[in-house]
C-alpha cells in the first residue's frame, strides 16, 4: 500500500529530525520544580504555588513577567498527557518544530498583553487611539494563514498612530476570557474601553476598514467652499483651534482620522479635497499647492492661519505641530481639564506657575488673556471675588497659583475692576514683576470647586447616542451569530418573557372554580365550624384559609423534599439539612428546597390536618396557633399524584420520625409557651431536629413511609 508506505516514511523522517534537533534549554519539570514521575496533582499544586508567587499583578520583580510565562508554558505542557509524553520522548525540540509561536515568528513578542497591563494602560490609552488585538495560542493551525496579513496591517497601523496588541491564551487565559475571546485566532478592536469583534475575511482592506469603522463618524468635517470654512473654523463656538487639511485624496486619510481622534478634546478638524469643484477659490485664498498635502491651523482669526505645515507629513511631524497649537491665543476656561492644563499645580517651591485669569461677562470685549465667563462659572467667580459689590456687573482680574488638586489656591485680585486701559495693564505688569521676588504677595487663600464642563453634551443627547451604540452592537452581534457575546442579553430577554407569560398562564389556568363553586368537603366544613367557634382568633387574623393545597407541578416519579424553617433557624437548619440529604442529591428524581414558616404557616397548618396519626397535631384554631414550632419538619411532596410524606423532628433515643419519651411533642411546646417545664427539644441544639433524617429518606425511597393524600 503506497499510502501506508508514505505515511511510515514521513513519520520516520519527522522522528529523525526531531531526535537530531538540538535540545532546547527549556525544561518544564525544572521550571515547576517537579520530577518526571510526578502525578498530575503534584504538577497542579506546584503550578498554583508558583503562579501565585510570580504573577505580575502581585510580584513587582522586573523578571516576574518572564518567569510567569515560563511557568504557564511548563504547566501547559505537563498538564496535557499527550504533550508531556511528546516532551519526554523528543525533548523541547518537539515544541519548537515547527509550530511553536516563539520560533515561528518573534514579531508578536513586543505586542504581548498581560491582564494588569491591559487594564491599567491599554484600556485608558484606547480613549486616545484604537487598538487592533489578535488572540492566538500555540498549536493554532488556523493562525498560520493570517500571519502575513496581520504583520503587514499591524506595522502599517502602528506607523499611523494606532495601537497593536497580542493575547496568548496559553499564558493569559484570564485576559482572553475577560475580552470574550473563546477561540484562536480571534481579531478584535478596542476603542474608548469598548471591544468590537472582527467577523470578515482576514485581508488587508477589510482590516483597515474595520479600524476606520471603530472611529466616530463625526471626527472630520468635509469643507468645500469659503463659506463652509468660515462656518467650520469659527473658534468661538467651541473654544478650540481648528485644523484644516488640504489634500488631493477624495477620501480622508486614515492618518488624519487617527490624529483627529487623539486630539479631539483640544482641536476641531476639517478636510478639503482640492480636486472637488468649487475649492479653487480656497486654494487660491490660502496659496495652497494642490500637489502636496498642506495642514493649517486657525485660532481667533479665520482669514489667516496661525500656523502652516506645507509639506509631506508623518505622524511625528503632525504630533509636534498640533501639540504646540492645542490652545487659542486667548483661551476661555470652559472645563476643569483646561484649567488644570493651563494652570498646573505647583510642584515645588522653585517651580512656580502663576495664572492671570479674567472674570468677565459674555458681552465684554476685554478678553486679552485666559478668561472665564462669570455667569457660566458662578461658583468659581464667587470663590475668588467674595461677592464684593465693586465687581458686580464688571470684569475683574485675579492672579492665582494652584496649591493642590483638591482646589486650594493662593490668589490676589486687582483692587479695581478691569477696564482694559493702559493704566490697568501697567498695574497688572507691576504686580507680576513683584511676584518674582515676593511670592507672599498672593496673600489670600480659598478652595474653588471644579469648573463646569460648558461644552459637554446634554444628558438626553448622551443617553441617545449611548442607546444607539448599544443597539448597533447588539444588532452586529446578532447578525454575525456571536452567541457567546449575546448570551447575557438573550438571557435577560427570555427571563423577562418567561416571567411575563408565566404569570399570565398561571392566572389563566388557576382553578378559581374550585374555590368559588365547589361544595366544601367534610374536613373543610369542620375547619369552617372551628373557625366560627373561635371568635378571638378571627379578630387576630383576617386572612382566608386556603381551600386546597398548592402542589409543585413535577413530572411523574419526581418528589420535592421541603424543609420547614424560620428566619431565626434558617442557617443552622439548612447546614444540617444539606449534610443529611447530601447522599441523595445525585438522584434526578429528587428536588430539595425550603419553606418559610413565618410566611406560610396557615398553608402548612391546613396541610398537616391530613397527617393526623397516633401523635396528632393540635387543631390549628387554638389560641397557641402562632406559638407552635414546626421548624425541622420535612415534607416530601409528590406533585403528580398529589400526596405527601412527613418527617417530624427526632428526639435522642428514638427512630427517625417518632416522638420518643415525650408522648405529645406539640403539647410539650404549648406547656413551654405557658412557662412550664417541658421535655421539648427547646433545650437542645436546633441542628439535632434533623438527626437521622437520612434514615427517613432511605425509607421514603424504599416506599416504607406513610403517605397522606
Amino acid at each position: 500500500n503506497i499510502t501506508a508506505l508514505l505515511w511510515t516514511l514521513s513519520n520516520t523522517l519527522i522522528s529523525l529530525i526531531l531526535r537530531s534537533a538540538a535540545p532546547g534549554e527549556f525544561d518544564p519539570y525544572r521550571v515547576l520544580g517537579v520530577g518526571r514521575s510526578s502525578s498530575q496533582a503534584d504538577i497542579k499544586k506546584a503550578y498554583k504555588r508558583l503562579a501565585r508567587e510570580w504573577h505580575p499583578d502581585k510580584n513587582k520583580d522586573p523578571g516576574a513577567e518572564d518567569k510567569f510565562i515560563q511557568i504557564s508554558k511548563a504547566y501547559e505542557i505537563l498538564s496535557n498527557e499527550e504533550k508531556r509524553a511528546n516532551f519526554d520522548r523528543y525533548g523541547d525540540s518537539f515544541f519548537h518544530f515547527p509550530f511553536n509561536a516563539e520560533r515561528r515568528d518573534t514579531f508578536d513578542e513586543k505586542y504581548l498583553l498581560h491582564f494588569s497591563h491591559y487594564i491599567n494602560e491599554i484600556v485608558p490609552d484606547s480613549f486616545k487611539k484604537p487598538y487592533l488585538i489578535k488572540v492566538t495560542s500555540d498549536w493554532c493551525f488556523s493562525c498560520i494563514p493570517i500571519e502575513p496579513v496581520w504583520k503587514e496591517v499591524a506595522q502599517e497601523l502602528e506607523a499611523l498612530g494606532g495601537g497593536i496588541g497580542v493575547v496568548h491564551t496559553g499564558y493569559e487565559r484570564r485576559l482572553a476570557h475577560h475580552m470574550g475571546a473563546h477561540s484562536a485566532p480571534t481579531l478584535l478592536g478596542l476603542i474608548n474601553g469598548k471591544i468590537t469583534f472582527f467577523h470578515n475575511a482576514v485581508v488587508r482592506e477589510n482590516l483597515r476598514q474595520f479600524v476606520e469603522n471603530l472611529l466616530p463618524g463625526n471626527l472630520v468635517e468635509k469643507v468645500g467652499s469659503s463659506r463652509s470654512v468660515r462656518c467650520c473654523c469659527s473658534s468661538l463656538k467651541d473654544n478650540k483651534p481648528h485644523v484644516l487639511l488640504f489634500d488631493h485624496m477624495p477620501v480622508v486619510p486614515l492618518l488624519y482620522k487617527l490624529t483627529a481622534f487623539a486630539y479631539r478634546d483640544y482641536l476641531s478638524f476639517g478636510y478639503v479635497y482640492v480636486g472637488l469643484r468649487g475649492t479653487e477659490e480656497l486654494s487660491s485664498q490660502y496659496n495652497i499647492n494642490v500637489y502636496t498635502p498642506t495642514m493649517m491651523i486657525f485660532k481667533e482669526h479665520i482669514d489667516r492661519p496661525a500656523d502652516v505645515v506645507p509639506r509631506e507629513m508623518n505622524k511625528q511631524l503632525i504630533d509636534d505641530f498640533l501639540s504646540q497649537n492645542k490652545f487659542l491665543m486667548v483661551t476661555r476656561l470652559t472645563s476643569q481639564r483646561l484649567f488644570q492644563e493651563l494652570c498646573p499645580v505647583k510642584k515645588s517651591h522653585r517651580q512656580r506657575k502663576h495664572c492671570v485669569v479674567l472674570l468677565t461677562g459674555e458681552g465684554e470685549k476685554f478678553a486679552e488673556f485666559v478668561h472665564v465667563y462669570s455667569d457660566r462659572q458662578p461658583e468659581f467667580a464667587d470663590a475668588l471675588l467674595m461677592d464684593e459689590e465693586k465687581y458686580h456687573g464688571r470684569s475683574a482680574v485675579v492672579i492665582l497659583e494652584r496649591r493642590n488638586n483638591a482646589g486650594k489656591i493662593a490668589y490676589k485680585a486687582l483692587e479695581e475692576a478691569w477696564q482694559g486701559s493702559k493704566e490697568d495693564n501697567f498695574i497688572l505688569l507691576d504686580l507680576l514683576d513683584q511676584l518674582r521676588t515676593d511670592p507672599g504677595l498672593l496673600s489670600s487663600e480659598t478652595v474653588v470647586a471644579d469648573l463646569n464642563d460648558e461644552l459637554a453634551p446634554m444628558f438626553l443627547i448622551r443617553w441617545f447616542y449611548s442607546t444607539l451604540d448599544y443597539i448597533s452592537d447588539c444588532w452586529d452581534s446578532l447578525f454575525h451569530s456571536n452567541w457567546r457575546e449575546m448570551m447575557p442579553l438573550l438571557s435577560l430577554l427570555f427571563s423577562a418573557l418567561f416571567i411575563l407569560f408565566g404569570t399570565v398562564i398561571v392566572q389563566a389556568f388557576s382553578d378559581s372554580s374550585d374555590t368559588r363553586d365547589a361544595p366544601p368537603s367534610g374536613k373543610e366544613e369542620t375547619a369552617t365550624k372551628t373557625e366560627k367557634n373561635d371568635a378571638s382568633f378571627n379578630k387576630e387574623s383576617n386572612s382566608r384559609i386556603p381551600k386546597k393545597v398548592t402542589w409543585c407541578a413535577l413530572r411523574p416519579g419526581h418528589m420535592n423534599v421541603v424543609l420547614i424553617l424560620s428566619n431565626s433557624t434558617k442557617t443552622p437548619l439548612l447546614q444540617k439539612f444539606a449534610l443529611e440529604v447530601y447522599t441523595f442529591t445525585g438522584s434526578s428524581s429528587l428536588h430539595f428546597s425550603f419553606l418559610s414558616l413565618d410566611k406560610h404557616r396557615e398553608w402548612l397548618e391546613y396541610l398537616l390536618e391530613f397527617a393526623q396519626d397516633a401523635a396528632p397535631i393540635p387543631n390549628q384554631y387554638d389560641k397557641h396557633f402562632l406559638e407552635r414550632d414546626y421548624t425541622g419538619y420535612v415534607l416530601a411532596l409528590n406533585g403528580h399524584k398529589k400526596y405527601f410524606c412527613l418527617f417530624k423532628p427526632h428526639r435522642s433515643g428514638d427512630e427517625g420520625g417518632t416522638l420518643g419519651s415525650c408522648k405529645d411533642y406539640d403539647a410539650s411546646q404549648h406547656a413551654e409557651a405557658r412557662g412550664k417545664s417541658s421535655c421539648s427539644p427547646g433545650s437542645r441544639s436546633i441542628k439535632n431536629k434533623l438527626h437521622k433524617l437520612s434514615f427517613w429518606m432511605e425509607r421514603l425511597l424504599e416506599g416504607r413511609e406513610r403517605a397522606w393524600p
